[in-house]
């Protein structure tokens, strides 16, 4: 099936540090869940070149966002971050992806876990009113490799300000030591048992719902320690605790 595509301009770019690109789009692009994917494009020689990017902004915003790092020897990602302001972006017309908080089953505590890019969509989540009424406890776990990658720090205050009872946000920084942060991966904090001490919760089968984004060797890891506790991967079908978004 052909895509259909929309013409698209670029009203912002935030370079965070050398790889790392935020780009914010207008169009006439509809409306979205958050938590879901869209696919920008650009025309490269003679030939249009397409990546699926998690939105950041929330639903109802007036421009999109995407977040990326440059894949140096990727075909797209060094020429979205080359893009300046005013210059033209094609998006497809619709979005995609299940991971929204309206597929997640009745649960107390949310667990958002991220590395690198893949806050996007649980940045896009936390800015929409469903999941504050939803659950009575949300936490963010954001894994990157140094400090300079800990991106939307304003925005991530924000949320903590206006939810300071509901949400707990947990940085994971592993190549640097940064007051504040876990100075390890994301796995290794949930086997070690740091990362819910660190939020007074634990992570079971009875209260819990994990999502997951970023890249597959955390997501396939958090999933087999989860699984040695009983949970297990959310299927419509078949209601379970995780769910999932590779990029890689």
């Amino acid at each position: 099936m052909m895509a259909s595509w929309l013409n698209g301009r670029i009203i912002k770019k935030i370079q965070w540090n050398e790889r790392l690109f935020s780009l914010r789009i207008q169009s006439d692009f509809k409306d979205f869940k958050a938590g879901q994917f869209v696919r920008v494009a650009l025309d490269i020689d003679g030939e249009r070149v397409a990546r699926p990017y998690s939105l950041v902004n929330k639903p109802g915003d007036d421009y999109l966002e995407i977040y990326f790092n440059i894949v140096p020897e990727g075909p797209l990602s060094p020429r979205l971050a080359a893009l300046e302001v005013n210059d033209e972006i094609f998006v497809t017309a619709t979005a995609n992806g299940f991971l929204t908080v309206d597929e997640v089953p009745e649960c107390r505590h949310l667990w958002l876990l991220a590395t690198g890019t893949g806050i996007g969509p649980f940045l896009s989540i936390l800015k929409t009113a469903q999941p504050w009424q939803r659950f009575e406890k949300i936490v963010l776990g954001y894994s990157v490799r140094d400090s300079s990658e800990l991106s939307y720090r304003q925005q991530i205050a924000e949320i903590e300000q206006q939810h300071e009872t509901q949400f707990v946000y947990v940085p994971f920084v592993t190549r640097e030591k940064i007051p504040g942060a876990i100075n390890q991966r994301i796995p290794t904090s949930i086997e070690d048992g740091s990362f819910e001490q660190r939020t007074g919760l634990t992570i079971n089968k009875e209260d819990s719902h994990i999502m997951m984004c970023g890249n597959s060797a955390m997501i396939s890891s958090v999933s087999e320690i989860l699984e040695q506790r009983g949970l297990r991967k959310h299927r419509r079908r078949e209601p379970g605790h995780i769910t999932t978004e590779k990029y890689h």
